[in-house]
This record gives structure tokens, C-alpha cells and sequence, in this order.
């Protein structure tokens, strides 16, 4: 008996044994490397996407592609101006939906591109200026914001907004020229229009750190967090020459998501399709946490905008070429998902709902825009009741839109009940006392301010 207790105590040992050897050995080996291009990238928390063109869509070798190897889809033109509203205030969204039922239909998420933008303007629009222009444009961002609300990853709210002439100056064009502020209108608005889709800026030549057009970029960004304008996030086209992208690239990249925002390749294409250079352009997103995704501007060679140059990753005939594939590995090869992808938490959480005490005179007079910084718009209607910790900040949104450009206007508005519409504070007056809280100017090149009670 002892040596058959004994056999069958080395038996139970041998056979934990195999089973923790299996156990660890399964544990050890790598994960599958994933065999697209979208998959790869979502490895990593990011994805890798194309543009498309709907009247593409029907060609079995160009869907196919696109279905299989991409987790994001970019309207090649059918959500810009031009298609969106052909004739003033008629909208048209049958392609653009087309392109968007046959993205989501498929799991894959779509970009918006572009509400704004100097060029691609409807017939209507491209003689308009001054103040009709500019109301033309609220609409329009309204009406398609409104149209797609809930339904799009990003948005690219302005498109293309800085000279190419080696300085750090705006583009003329006729936006332009309703004023400098025009920019920032287009943010707010296209938040207002949709809370929850992500709002960028996009635009060419501007991956070269030290170019002027780059930093005319970045401080127009920086100028919008530090006054909490909403912008959410970049995108850097990319379209490169056969050398690939400028040395400063990650440097570009690692700067503008330092400011708080996203950052994206959008419009990738480069001359000849180096292998070498594709795989740096993939590895220096990977490099950035913030760094969300890249997305190609077409499928095939004969599909791209520079068709001579086949500077994309499949050949006119379907085939993937050698970037392909390292872009692929690049993918591949990308550590765990970062920690820090995601945009900061807005501040336009709810206001409490304490009840105030009317009339009550704030303990010290705040500082003119002391505050606005970490102030998003709410809403252009205000419900009572509401009130402050001692410290909170009540915002909203004119509904009216850059139509006061030195002035505020409350906007139908209603404080602690009471509606305020026709109360004006001019530019030089702030801080002002309205029903018992204070009205302190933010910025005042556009219609819009906060409450506050300290």
C-alpha cells in the first residue's frame, strides 16, 4: 500500500506539474499579430482609416478594401460645403449619409470633414461677405451639425485657416474677412450644435516644427484652451514628398497634444510610398500617447488626388505594397493601449441646484475674465434654480453667434428665474450686477460670458 500511495503521489505531481508548464507557456506566448491595418492599430487604443469616395463605393475591389482594412472612414468630399448645402438653407445629405450608412453598417466610426473652409464654398456663398457671410456660415454649421448630432467620432470644424507664405498669419479669404474671430465662432458653434463629437483643426504644412504656419497653429491652440474655447483636437494631413516627414514631426506632434488636445495624422499620402518613410510616420504617432489615429487619403493609387505619384498603400490594382506591410509591423510591434488618450473632462457639468439667496452683494468684486478660462458654454437657455459653492462659474452660449462683436447680449437668458433678454453690458462696464449675480466679460470679440458668485 505504501508503494502504491507513493506511486500515485508522484503520479499527482507529475501531472500538476505538466499542467503549470502548460499553464505558463500558454501565458507566454504573444498574441496573434493582427492581419489589417484597423486592427493593428485598435491594439493600441488608436485606429487607422481612409478616405472614401462614395462613387467609389460600388467598385467590389475598393469596398472590399476599404471594409476590411480600416476602423475609420473620412467623406472624401461629401460632407464639405459645396455638397452639404448646394442652394442657401436647402441641405442635401444623401451622399454624405451614403457614406455613413455604409461605414457604420460595417462597425466602423466616421470623421466629419469639413463644416468650414476657404475653398469648396457653394456657388451662393463664394460672393458673400461681412455680416451675411458670416451668418451663412453659423447655418451651415448648425444645419449639418444638427443633421449628424450623436452620429460622427470628429468633426474638422475649420479646415486649411493659415497662410502658406512662411509666417504665422491667417489665410485671406472671404471667412477671414468677416473677422479674426471667426475661428473661434465656428468651435462654438459646432459645440453647441453637438456636445459630444470631438471638434479639430486641420490643416497641411504644418508637421514642421519650426515652420511659421506650425507655430501660427499652435498658438491660435493655445490661445483657444487657455480661454476655453472648444477644440478637442488636430490633424496634421501629411502629405509628404518621397523623403517622407520632416525630422520634427514627433517633436510637432508631442508639442500641440501637450496643450490638451488630440492629435491625428488625417490626410496621409507620400510620394512613391517609401516603405521606410510610411513606417516613421506610423511609429512617430505611436510615439505620441495622445496620438489617436492616421487615417490615408484614398484606397488605391489610382483612387488618390496624386495618382501619378502612387503615393498610397495599395497598388491601382488592389495590391498591397511593401509600406503596407510596414505599416502593418509598425502596428503590430506598438505597446498596450495608453492611459492618457482620451480628452480632458469638460467643465460644463450641471450647476448645482442649492438654493441662492437673491439679492446677497458677493464678498469681493471678481476679476474681469478671472475665471473664464475653465468656463464651457452650457446652454442658451438657463433654468432656475441654480446657485454656487462659493466658487462656481454659470455659463452660456449666445444663440446668436458673432452677430455682437463689442458687446454682450443675455440672449433670452434667465438668472434665478428671471428672464434677462434685454439686459446689454458694453464691452468697458464688467464686472455688472444682474438679479443679484455678477456678469464678468470673457472675451470680447464674441457674444459670450458667464455668471458668477463668490
Amino acid at each position: 500500500m505504501f508503494g502504491s500511495a507513493r506511486k500515485n503521489a508522484l503520479l499527482k505531481l507529475f501531472s500538476l506539474s505538466v499542467l503549470v508548464a502548460l499553464t505558463v507557456s500558454l501565458f507566454a506566448m504573444p498574441a496573434a499579430a493582427a492581419t489589417t491595418l484597423g486592427a493593428a492599430a485598435a491594439q493600441s487604443g488608436r485606429y487607422y482609416g481612409a478616405a472614401l469616395a462614395n462613387s467609389k463605393l460600388s467598385n467590389s475591389t475598393y469596398s472590399t478594401i476599404a471594409a476590411r482594412e480600416f476602423n475609420m472612414i473620412t467623406a472624401e468630399n461629401e460632407m464639405k460645403m459645396d455638397a452639404t448645402e448646394p442652394n442657401q438653407n436647402q441641405f442635401n445629405f444623401t451622399a454624405g449619409d451614403s457614406i455613413y450608412n455604409w461605414a457604420t453598417s460595417r462597425g466602423l466610426k466616421v470623421r466629419g470633414h469639413t463644416l468650414t473652409w476657404h475653398a469648396q464654398q457653394p456657388t451662393w456663398m463664394q460672393g458673400m461677405t461681412g455680416t451675411a457671410l458670416r451668418n451663412a456660415m453659423i447655418n451651415h454649421i448648425n444645419g449639418v451639425v444638427a443633421h449628424y448630432k450623436g452620429k460622427l467620432a470628429y468633426w474638422d470644424v475649420v479646415n486649411e485657416a493659415y497662410a502658406d507664405d512662411g509666417s504665422q498669419n491667417r489665410r485671406q479669404s472671404n471667412l477671414q474677412g468677416t473677422g479674426n474671430d471667426w475661428i473661434e465662432v465656428a468651435f462654438r458653434t459646432a459645440r453647441a450644435g453637438d456636445p459630444s463629437v470631438k471638434l479639430c483643426y486641420n490643416d497641411y504644412n504644418i508637421e514642421n516644427w519650426s515652420a511659421g504656419k506650425t507655430q501660427g497653429v499652435y498658438n491660435m491652440v493655445k490661445d483657444f484652451k487657455a480661454r476655453g474655447v472648444p477644440i478637442d483636437c488636430v490633424g496634421f494631413q501629411a502629405h509628404f514628398g518621397s523623403g517622407g516627414m520632416p525630422s520634427s514631426f514627433q517633436t510637432t506632434l508631442a508639442n500641440f497634444a501637450a496643450l490638451g488636445v488630440d492629435v491625428a495624422i488625417t490626410e496621409l499620402d507620400i510620394a512613391s510610398a517609401p516603405a521606410t518613410a510610411y513606417a516613421n510616420v506610423t511609429k512617430a504617432c505611436l510615439a505620441v500617447a495622445r496620438c489617436v489615429g492616421i487615417t490615408v487619403w484614398g484606397v488605391r493609387d489610382n483612387d488618390s488626388w496624386r495618382t501619378g505619384e502612387n503615393p498610397l498603400l495599395f497598388d491601382s490594382n488592389g495590391n498591397k505594397k511593401a509600406a503596407y506591410t510596414a505599416v502593418l509591423d509598425a502596428l503590430n510591434a506598438a505597446g498596450p493601449v495608453p492611459t492618457n488618450t482620451t480628452a480632458p473632462v469638460r467643465t460644463n457639468t450641471p450647476v448645482r441646484t442649492n438654493t441662492p439667496v437673491p439679492g446677497v452683494t458677493p464678498s469681493r468684486t471678481p476679476t474681469p475674465g478671472s475665471t473664464g478660462s475653465t468656463c464651457s458654454p452650457v446652454s442658451s437657455t438657463i433654468t432656475a434654480p441654480f446657485s454656487y459653492d462659493g466658487a462656481g462659474t454659470l455659463c452660456w452660449q449666445s444663440s446668436n453667434l458673432g452677430s455682437y462683436i463689442n458687446s454682450w447680449n443675455t440672449n433670452s437668458v434667465t438668472v434665478n428665474g428671471v428672464n434677462v433678454s434685454n439686459i446689454w453690458v458694453s464691452s468697458g462696464s464688467y464686472p455688472a450686477k444682474i438679479n443679484g449675480f455678477w456678469y464678468v466679460s470673457y472675451n470680447s470679440s464674441v457674444a459670450w460670458g458667464h455668471f458668477e458668485a463668490k
